[in-house]
């Protein structure tokens, strides 16, 4: 049955992987999709209209349109064995939790996580796949913790980041140690914070620091209260 969905092979350094069919591939999408109506679904009923699920499909499409072009089409300082600093791709997935909540956060930046695997559909195993996308980007959703709170999306973006970098943590310290040059349990440890810090760090102080900016952040106020909203004319 796993080979339906994926098939083995190796990759440029000759190490054993797993890549995905094409059935493989179409069902990571319906599961995206599932994913992101789900997000809308389970928003509570109060806030759930017509209207507001137009628009919350939208901004969220809008949102993640942005992080993968930001991400993947727009030249940033890439890391030989993955990871890159983007052009604040992170800050767009966190702004769903930011105006939806932590339901829709977390499930959105789970499906965004998919899209990113779904780009180069390569994996070691079922669990570092999981680790490496659903879980790390879905981290980002943390964010919809700090919503309704002052300074939520400061607060938020940092809680959703922090996330994202735990899950790289340990999938570098767990998948990918023989990476380290030091081949003992400090060492990988040392290995894995570092090298994911690298690459993860430098695009969120560059973020928190705009963040920081009263305009800046009076301008995301706006853009929150167009995308909750109610009137999608607005």
């Amino acid at each position: 049955m796993f080979d339906f969905f994926a098939f083995p092979t190796t990759n440029s350094w000759e190490e054993d992987i797993f890549q995905l069919t094409t059935p493989g591939i179409i069902t990571v999408a319906v599961l995206m999709a599932a994913l992101i109506a789900a997000a809308i679904l389970l928003r509570p009923r109060t806030k759930r209209t017509a209207k507001t699920a137009t628009k919350q499909l939208v901004f969220s499409g809008a949102a993640l349109a942005l992080a993968m072009v930001t991400s993947e089409f727009i030249p940033t300082i890439s890391l030989p064995f993955g990871g890159s600093v983007t052009l604040f791709s992170m800050l767009f997935v966190v702004l769903i939790g930011y105006w939806y909540g932590a339901k829709a956060g977390l499930l959105t930046g789970f499906a965004y996580g998919l899209l990113q695997f779904v780009i180069d559909p390569k994996f070691y195993s079922p669990i570092q796949l999981l680790v490496d996308y659903p879980l790390a980007f879905g981290a980002l959703g943390l964010s919809g913790f700090f919503s309704e709170k002052k300074h939520g999306l400061l607060k938020g973006y940092i809680a959703g980041v922090l996330g994202r970098y735990v899950f790289a943590f340990l999938s570098g310290a767990v998948f990918f140690a023989h990476y380290a040059p030091a081949q003992t349990p400090l060492g990988i440890i040392t290995y894995s914070l570092g090298y994911n810090a690298s690459y993860i760090m430098p695009e969120a102080a560059a973020t928190v620091a705009i963040l920081a900016i009263p305009a800046v952040k009076n301008a995301f106020v706006r853009i929150k209260t167009l995308a909750t909203s109610c009137d999608i004319s607005n």
